[in-house]
């Protein structure tokens, strides 16, 4: 098997504070290989995986599936004790950066989103995602697009989570008409914004095209509040794109969105128009 797209998983990045817990399960997975009176090569023969593989998962430097662990489990009779660090890894092996975003947003109470170029990534399908990290440049490996687009679906889980963030998403009218995948992809996103819409916890706005005052003309916002009562937001045309906490930053950034969301299409007005678009689809 080609272990540039090997399903075993993916190498830990350098200094990730989840380095300790993969090696762990690495190290857990050797002691039950032995105890089970296996080698190396006749736990990967059973997997399907090189005998490399093994050994990279073995000392911690490679992030096991879940579902590996799950099989290895049930090969070497380790009665749940591999499968119970299934949930770990399934959040480990997503990029660092992914990690920290999804926990924010997990941590969140209220969320201001106002996407100019794609789609939200919480609002994204599955596959008007991997289209996104299909198209990047230069190309990404096709390990690397299934690890994104499985990670940017996996943050969605906060849209319906027992005790949902309140979220506002203001959309640019093009990105809503831009066809990237191709019409049927574009069909079941709008489709998907109309459903998400749908949730109590959510408001979903257009910002058509034709508007000659727009406060969003510097680009992206985005707002995530706490329940202590503290934020963390950013923008691509304000301080320098980098995130920002002080309540002196985060009003200039609230007093945009505001600005945006009054200058949008009504949450009614908005629902008719995606309508609209896919019967011309």
């Amino acid at each position: 098997m080609d272990e540039g797209v090997d399903e075993a998983g993916w190498d830990v990045e350098p200094g990730d504070e989840i380095e300790p817990v993969v090696q762990a399960v690495g190290r857990l997975l050797r002691v039950c290989r032995e105890s089970a009176g296996m080698s190396v090569s006749e736990l990967a023969a059973a997997l399907g995986y090189g005998e490399d593989m093994i050994r990279k998962i073995e000392r911690g430097a490679r992030i096991p599936r879940p579902e590996c662990l799950d099989r290895a489990d049930q090969i070497l009779k380790a009665q749940g004790h591999l499968r119970a660090f299934m949930e770990d890894m399934r959040k480990a092996r997503y990029p660092k950066k992914v990690r920290q975003l999804a926990e924010l947003e997990q941590r969140s109470v209220e969320m201001l989103l106002y996407s100019n170029h794609n789609i939200h990534g919480l609002l994204q399908t599955e596959e008007y995602a991997r289209t996104l990290f299909e198209m990047t440049q230069p190309a990404l490996t096709d390990d690397v697009v299934e690890r994104e687009t499985a990670a940017r679906v996996m943050r969605q889980a906060v849209l319906r989570r027992e005790v949902a963030p309140t979220l506002s998403f203001v959309q640019e009218q093009v990105t809503l008409e831009r066809p990237y995948g191709g019409k049927t992809v574009l069909r079941r996103q709008l489709e998907h914004i109309l459903e998400v819409a749908q949730l109590r916890n959510v408001t979903f706005q257009v910002m058509p095209t034709d508007r000659q005052e727009h406060a969003g003309s510097q680009g992206l916002i985005e707002v995530l509040k706490f329940a202590d009562g503290t934020a963390v937001g950013r923008s691509d045309g304000a301080f320098n794109g980098r995130p920002v906490s002080s309540p002196k930053d985060l009003r200039i950034l609230e007093l945009r969105y505001g600005m945006i969301r009054a200058q949008a299409l009504t949450p009614r007005e908005s629902q008719a128009f995606i309508e609209r678009l896919l019967g011309r689809l």
